[in-house]
């Protein structure tokens, strides 16, 4: 008979030089509540671990494991401090662990990969919400079963559930009681709301999505992450409630809220569903505020990053490089929040001062890196200043790092800059236009390089232009979609991967003209989609390599499918999913994701190959309305091989089809078509 066994292990106290932390002791508590619930986990067995020493530790995780069955699930969750050598090798800290000494007195993953590999156990779920969790997943293979359990049990295999990507720290909560990432995975069992498809179970891949959502609306720099061996996603982790009128009624909220804030007209539809579900005001208050919480904390942290920024610009102006430092691994470690909203915060910060003390353009411009030049003419904008890593794959050599079946791209990055203006939509909501300069490329790939669809090669004179910096997000895509109809209704939130940083998927090539028109109106500017001929020219940035990064990529640089290969390049992840925009590094034109993530519509009818096409860098369109022509897709995706991701690739869909790997980023300037 198979049994439900865990294993929750906190760790507060540390060593010398290693801080002190509050939450993980209550954080094991709160796991255990929602995993003894017999209404919710129903698990057999949990066992609770407080600050341990390393040989009890490794104790309690080896009896986990070995003593599992065949069909048993075992769950093993650890809150604490993770700590990474030189190496990316992850290390669980204990009670005796010090920053000195770490390796010899924390819990390897390897330790725990070992015995996860070694285990009977068909179903295996280990989370861990620790700084730098996602290295964890250096050295996953994944193991061979043959044992057919029953449905109800959940699918087998192995999951890793994790707070933070192999580089980033998962800091404390102030003034809360849990951990961000297990206050959201606690929620999603505790009010089912973590059951998306209402089918009453909570399967490992749905709480992690829930609480991911979660976790990025607080802190949007924050990647919690999932790992996965064969359908480990499926496995079944809590029950739901079914028919829940206040499941149903939280449902309503989600589905409500829109920056952040419900509006008056919506309050009132909720109150009348409140009433029909009998749900109790003081009940109904506490759903709508537990929905807010995260944006309204996401609020609190602008607004205490733009308090701390204007302290110190008022005190010392320009700030000294040490300040400058500070405040950014303040901003992106503890605060999680993004550049661009932060960028936005000192731009006006600054121009306040500058107001204030009256100081010249040119001392403006030594104090803040995002000081404006003149307004462009085709924008009737002011435009900003940012800089940027550019990364390239200098070449591929055979190293003992196993993760990439032994070899290592070598990589090298140069810092450049770009120009850009912002739409800004309110609520913290902007738009990113890069200024992309004019010139001729060749058009299309070489003998050797891609296919005949991608050939004749021709040269292209493109004209100077504006590009989005990412790819159009969902929380952009809901703002423009809340805009007045133009010819065709927008769905708010098409997309199967959600997340306000993830690009908007599953929206057809009407649907991104229908955007492109709203933004127009509302703008008044030509917003549109660009053309092939530009979409490649920007892509290439000036190269002519089948890749912007150099001869091939790495899953390091694009989200596409890392079970294939391009050249020399090693084997990689797959993720299975998209990635927030701008998670990778960007072109030399400061564009980011244009290989991988999500396909991109162009303007252009679909042609066969190049023969005909033309060289001004205009759009190529059918005069003729044909409904069964299809449209041009450019940049791969994160279901794709990666030499679909090639700058040169084509693609092609019909414009009324959607995939949860088509979506789109807009252009505006030089608009024509042939």
């Amino acid at each position: 008979m198979s049994k439900k066994v865990a294993l929750l292990i906190g760790v507060s106290e540390y060593g010398e030089g290693i801080p002190l932390l509050k939450a993980p002791p209550n954080d094991v508590v709160a796991i255990q509540r929602v995993l003894q619930n017999p209404q919710m986990g129903g698990f057999d067995e949990v066992t609770p671990l407080i600050n341990p020493e390393p040989v009890a530790m490794q104790q309690a995780i080896q009896r986990l494991f070995r003593n599992a069955n065949k069909e048993d699930l075992v769950l093993l969750f650890f809150s604490g401090h993770g700590i990474t050598d030189d190496e990316n090798n992850l290390f669980l800290a204990t009670r005796i662990t010090a920053k000195d000494n770490f390796e010899a007195t924390a819990v390897s993953a390897n330790f725990i990969q070992k015995l996860s590999k070694n285990s009977y156990a068909k179903r295996q779920v280990i989370i861990l919400d620790c700084c730098y969790s996602g290295a964890f997943a250096e050295g996953w293979q994944a193991k061979s079963v043959g044992l057919d359990l029953k449905r109800e049990l959940g699918a087998e295999g192995r999951v890793v559930l994790t707070s933070a990507t192999a580089t980033q720290t998962s800091f404390e909560q102030e003034g809360a009681e849990l951990s961000l990432y297990t206050q959201y995975l606690v929620e999603g069992i505790e009010t089912g709301a973590a059951d998306k498809d209402g089918d009453g179970k909570i399967h490992a891949r749905e709480l992690h999505d829930y609480a991911k959502t979660k976790v990025q609306e607080v802190k949007p720099k924050m990647q919690p992450g999932i790992i996965l061996d064969k359908e480990g996603f499926n496995i079944l982790l809590s029950l739901a409630p079914v028919n829940d009128p206040e499941l149903e009624f939280r449902q309503l909220v989600e589905q409500y809220v829109y920056l952040g804030e419900i509006s008056n007209y919506r309050r009132e539809f909720l109150n009348l569903e409140q009433e029909k579900r009998g749900i109790l005001d003081e009940k109904a208050e506490e759903i709508i505020n537990s929905v807010l919480e995260p944006f309204r904390r996401r609020q609190a942290n602008l607004a205490r990053y733009e308090e701390a920024f204007r302290q110190e610009v008022e005190r010392q102006y320009p700030l000294d490089r040490g300040m400058e430092n500070d405040l950014r691994d303040w901003q992106q470690f503890v605060l999680g929040l993004e550049d661009e909203y932060v960028a936005e915060i000192q731009q006006r910060v600054i121009s306040e001062v500058e107001k204030k003390q009256n100081l010249t353009e040119t001392k403006l411009e030594a104090a803040s890196s995002q000081a404006t030049t003149p307004s462009n003419k085709s924008t009737s904008q002011p435009l900003h200043v940012f800089e940027f890593d550019v990364v390239t794959v200098a070449d591929i050599q055979q190293s003992g790092w196993l993760g990439l079946g032994g070899k290592r791209a070598q990589v090298k990055s140069d810092r450049s800059q770009a120009q850009f203006f912002k739409e800004n939509f309110g609520n913290g909501i902007t738009l990113a236009m890069v200024a992309i300069p004019g010139g001729k490329f060749i058009m299309g790939s070489p003998t050797g390089e891609g296919f005949d669809k991608e050939r004749p090669q021709h040269e292209v004179t493109v004209q100077p232009f504006f590009m989005g910096k990412f790819q159009v997000t969902q929380v952009q895509w809901k703002t423009v979609a809340n805009l007045p109809r133009v010819n065709r209704d927008l769905k708010p939130n098409p997309s199967y991967f959600k997340g306000n940083d993830r690009p908007v998927e599953t929206v057809s090539w009407y649907d991104a003209v229908e955007f492109c028109d709203r933004l127009s109106r509302h703008t008044n500017k030509q917003y549109r989609l660009p053309s092939e001929a530009e979409w490649e020219y920007a892509c290439r940035a000036g190269t002519t390599t089948p890749f912007h990064f150099g001869e091939t990529i790495t899953t390091d640089l694009v989200n596409y499918d890392g079970n294939y290969t391009y050249g020399d390049a090693p084997k990689g992840e797959y993720r299975q999913q998209t990635t927030p925009v701008g998670s990778f590094s960007p072109n030399a034109f400061g564009l980011y994701d244009m290989h991988g993530n999500v396909w991109e519509w162009c303007a252009d009818t679909w042609h066969e190959n190049y023969s005909g096409a033309p060289t001004d860098g205009s759009a190529w369109v059918e005069k003729n309305d044909n409904k069964n022509k299809s449209q041009v897709l450019r940049g791969g995706s994160w279901i794709s091989y990666p030499g679909g991701c090639r700058s040169a690739y084509r693609g092609r869909g019909r414009p009324d089809v959607d995939s949860n790997a088509f979506g789109f980023r807009v252009a505006c300037g030089a608009a024509r078509t042939q």
